[in-house]
């Protein structure tokens, strides 16, 4: 037996995929500092600059998904899949993993496929409440699933799968409202409303509060964070006039900040997000994206709502829905507190060491004694934190 783990991730495309992935390998370099850890993804997306600056060696895996939309653009997938699987399989035999995890991204079929076919167990992490079918595949050869959704166990053989949340950032937790008040120069008494779009902004949600902001803010006690996004940020800045108590930003470095200085979040119901609002207990109104494959946001969002912690307004309705929505949950702070209460009772603060964990155990290193008490084990079925 080697003296430290191998472990390979496989994670690419956006952040929901790529930071739960990062926070597993952060959870395992803390029970074994010396475990060897590599990540594969694509060159042209987010990972392969946010994976080396959070310490990790990156790996080029060609990932090629199918074109739903132009199905004439198809033609060639078979090539570029088996492309990507032979750049899969050379990166396995390389590195040896003792445990190959994906969190999504195209990238992660062939990697674990590859691992699987030469008899790695592979572990995958989904984030949505219904799983891509990706993950749907591979879960039939996963030596263990991890789900964030209860609702997502349905699609897996139930002796292997454990709701474990979303990793997300340990910060998120530890900031309090009052200090990230002080950091945006916000009233302690402001009602706060924080508008998220996503990294690159989405448009309908943009054009939406740019129609309302004045009336958003004729209460003078409403303060509005705006992040339009980078892709939005110039047309908004240029249509809407500066006003008292509306930050318009391009981008949130800091959103553990945003989120403990709001008192409603208005967003989209992406798995990341939610497990976000989960861990600070922000009630959110949450605008799931209808250009998502299979839907996902939409039963994330589902899933929030029927737990009393957000509430769910369709992009079709938003513009007349989303005000009303917004005025009718400013005048009502024990409804806030009730979402807020529900959105923690939601939260699983400790889904990267639960799953960290489990690789580990995969891998025959038992984790450190006293570490992951709650983590599930191979042998004594699926746990949750009902």
């Amino acid at each position: 037996m080697r003296p430290v783990p191998h472990i390979l991730f496989a994670a690419g495309g956006t952040g929901g995929h790529v930071y739960p992935a990062i926070a597993i390998a952060d959870a395992l370099r803390q029970r074994i500092p010396e475990a060897q850890v590599r990540f594969a993804g694509t060159r042209e997306r987010m990972e392969w600059k946010a994976v080396p600056e959070a310490g990790y060696e990156m790996h080029p895996v060609s990932a090629v998904g199918l074109d739903r939309a132009r199905l004439h653009r198809n033609l060639a997938l078979p090539f570029k899949l088996t492309r990507s699987l032979a750049e899969s399989y050379a990166l396995v035999r390389r590195f040896d993993p003792d445990v190959a995890v994906g969190t999504g991204g195209y990238v992660s079929g062939p990697v674990l496929l590859a691992a699987s076919l030469v008899g790695k167990p592979i572990l995958v992490q989904e984030q949505n409440a219904w799983p891509g079918l990706t993950n749907r595949l591979l879960g039939k050869r996963a030596a263990r699933i991890h789900v964030a959704f209860d609702a997502a166990r349905a699609h897996f053989p139930p002796d292997r799968c454990a709701c474990s949340g979303n990793p997300v950032r340990k910060e998120l937790a530890e900031t309090d409202s009052k200090g990230a008040r002080e950091q945006y120069a916000l009233p302690a008494e402001a009602f706060v409303i924080a508008v998220f779009g996503g990294s690159l902004g989405s448009r309908a949600i943009n054009e939406a509060i740019a129609r309302h902001i004045d009336v958003l803010l004729r209460d003078a006690s409403v303060h509005v964070l705006w992040q339009s996004g980078r892709r939005y940020f110039d047309e908004m800045r240029a249509r809407v006039p500066e006003r008292p108590r509306l930050r318009l930003m391009k981008y949130v470095d800091r959103m553990d900040q945003a989120y403990a200085a709001a008192d409603l979040v208005v967003c989209r119901s992406g798995a990341l997000t939610c497990s976000e609002l989960a861990i600070t207990g922000a009630p959110a109104i949450l605008i799931p994206s209808p250009n998502v494959t299979e839907d996902h946001q939409t039963h994330n969002a589902r899933g929030m709502a029927a737990a009393g912690a957000a509430e769910m307004i369709s992009e079709s309705k938003m513009d007349e829905a989303l005000p009303e929505a917004i005025a009718r949950l400013r005048k009502r702070p024990e409804t806030l507190r009730d979402m807020a209460n529900a959105a923690r009772a939601l939260a699983r603060p400790d889904a990267a060491d639960r799953i960290a964990d489990d690789v580990l155990r995969l891998a025959g290193f038992a984790p450190p004694e006293g570490a992951g008490a709650n983590a599930p084990s191979p042998s004594n079925g699926p746990a949750t934190q009902d």
